[in-house]
């Protein structure tokens, strides 16, 4: 049976991130992708003018559906905008009996908050303990967190902390780092590191989306935490170094870049 994902997240109308970026990642990994939005944004590569939050019933309405009719093997959850949808989503969560990897997308490329505070801290309470990963970067972990978290070792107490506060691992995010990007995965007793190049290009918008689907996806086919994130990983990493070049400022990845998976590869 084909292996099927599902995305909670807010929709990106220039396709590079949000929605459109997760079901373009879960179709390059093999697998059948499914969306339920939860805010609309008025956006391109140079700004953010405006979001809109979908009714919380209307999103859990949409979940629901889905649950009902195709159920994944794994979702993931990205933007949710207000502290009433991350409520709906987390007692929703309760009941899943597959994998959620929740994406706490926090602030735009362009500086757009797509979260609002009393919303972040449901996250925290509510939908953090749900997560078998949760991936924040490096300001997501700090303000999840309230750990300054600059460097690789910030990095190390950061994913700690939070899987004392309730998730099952964590993957702190280190492509705000100049030198190279590091992402650190702790589960609660083990410690792997994920090491890429720094490319010096503005076309990074939906790097933290791709990745996140990625690992979902690889969750959805059955592989263990830590080889979905090595190649979820490798497939964002050539996302980025192959982008396309679009747009007048932060542009897309390319989401048609090689996964490295076989047909059928677990």
């Amino acid at each position: 049976m084909l292996p099927v994902a599902l995305t909670i997240a807010g929709s990106d109308p220039i396709g590079g991130a949000g929605i459109q970026a997760d079901l373009k990642t879960f179709h390059q990994f093999g697998v059948y992708g499914e969306a339920v939005i939860t805010l609309l944004t008025v956006q391109n590569t140079v700004r953010v003018s405006r979001v809109d939050c979908i009714p919380a019933e209307l999103v859990l309405a949409q979940l629901e559906a889905v649950l009902e009719d195709i159920p994944p093997q794994a979702a993931k959850t990205g933007a949710l905008g207000n502290r009433e949808i991350v409520e709906a989503v987390a007692a929703a969560a309760a009941g899943f009996r597959f994998p959620l990897v929740v994406d706490p997308v926090m602030i735009s490329k362009h500086g757009q908050p797509l979260i609002s505070e009393d919303a972040t801290a449901a996250l925290r309470k509510l939908l953090l303990p749900r997560a078998i990963l949760i991936c924040p970067n490096l300001p997501e972990a700090q303000q999840l967190t309230g750990i300054a978290v600059h460097t690789l070792d910030d990095m190390r107490t950061a994913a700690k902390c939070l899987c004392e506060m309730g998730a099952k691992a964590a993957l702190v995010k280190g492509g705000h780092l100049h030198e190279s990007a590091v992402d650190v995965l702790f589960d609660g007793q083990d410690w792997r590191e994920f090491t890429a190049p720094h490319f010096d290009t503005p076309h990074t918008h939906g790097t933290g989306c791709t990745l996140s689907a990625g690992i979902t996806a690889e969750l959805a086919r059955g592989a263990p935490i830590d080889v979905a994130v090595a190649r979820a990983k490798t497939y964002t990493t050539q996302a980025i170094r192959s982008n396309p070049g679009l747009g007048h400022g932060a542009g897309p990845l390319n989401h048609h870049a090689a996964t490295g998976l076989k047909a059928g590869a677990k």
